[in-house]
């Protein structure tokens, strides 16, 4: 997660390299080299992620009313390989690969989110953005990926106040019935960010979701932004 310069990256038709990792395509295939250190430890970590990659798809939406902050789905499932030397790390799951881009800060238009994804039993994926501007409008987006590369939306269920993070952020997932809904893990817990696994109700199924809650007002404190450089380090040399 370390930030670099303009002069750490480089890119070709195939291969995306900042600093010494890289990422490169080939085939269906996403393979993530990382070479990077822990944050003020300094310990090394190293190893590969591949992607594979079930069916691609080229769909790009704006999140925002000025249409400046755009999401697209690439692979919404997909099989992971995660192979570290450093530390000894080997797994293999399930995985989700999309893109975010934006042309301007990301505090800009937002004031928070919640982001969902799950699988269903016909192998499609059904991602829910339930995005709140700081205009004071909100703008949902529930769209189901299919295996044979179409798309097709949804009405995104009502939304459920979850309980919240250590760190006292709020959590909402949309959910068709409120009893079930259900906190099973919560993998990251930051001042500003949480991701979470939950169980509730969707398009009919009972499903476990990959879950994401974004506090933009909890970022932009200057106490997140003084802590921010000690977890994402800021490198602006070639010095690795």
């Amino acid at each position: 997660m370390t930030e670099r310069g303009k002069n750490a990256i480089h890119r070709t038709a195939n291969q995306f390299t900042i600093g010494p990792s890289q990422l490169s395509w080939n085939d269906n295939a996403l393979t993530i080299t990382i070479n990077e250190r822990v944050p003020l430890l300094g310990q090394r970590i190293q190893g590969t992620i591949k992607v594979f990659t079930e069916q691609l798809f080229n769909h790009v939406v704006a999140l925002d009313d000025q249409q400046k902050h755009r999401w697209g789905p690439i692979a919404p499932s997909s099989r992971v390989e995660v192979s570290f030397n450093k530390p000894n790390l080997n797994w293999i799951g399930n995985a989700y690969f999309d893109s975010n881009e934006g042309d301007e800060a990301i505090n800009k238009p937002f004031s928070e989110w919640d982001w969902s994804r799950a699988h269903l039993k016909d192998g499609s994926t059904a991602v829910i953005y339930d995005v709140r501007q700081k205009n004071g409008v909100e703008k949902v987006l529930a769209t189901k990926f299919k295996l044979d590369g179409s798309t097709e939306d949804f009405l995104a269920p009502n939304r459920v106040e979850l309980r919240k993070t250590g760190w006292r952020i709020q959590r909402n997932m949309r959910s068709e019935s409120d009893h079930k809904v259900t906190v099973l893990n919560t993998l990251e817990d930051t001042p500003f960010y949480a991701r979470s696994m939950i169980a509730s109700n969707l398009l009919g199924e009972d499903v476990i979701s990959m879950h994401e809650t974004l506090n933009i007002k909890r970022l932009e404190s200057n106490i997140v932004q003084f802590m921010l450089p000690w977890r994402m380090p800021r490198n602006p040399t070639r010095i690795y």
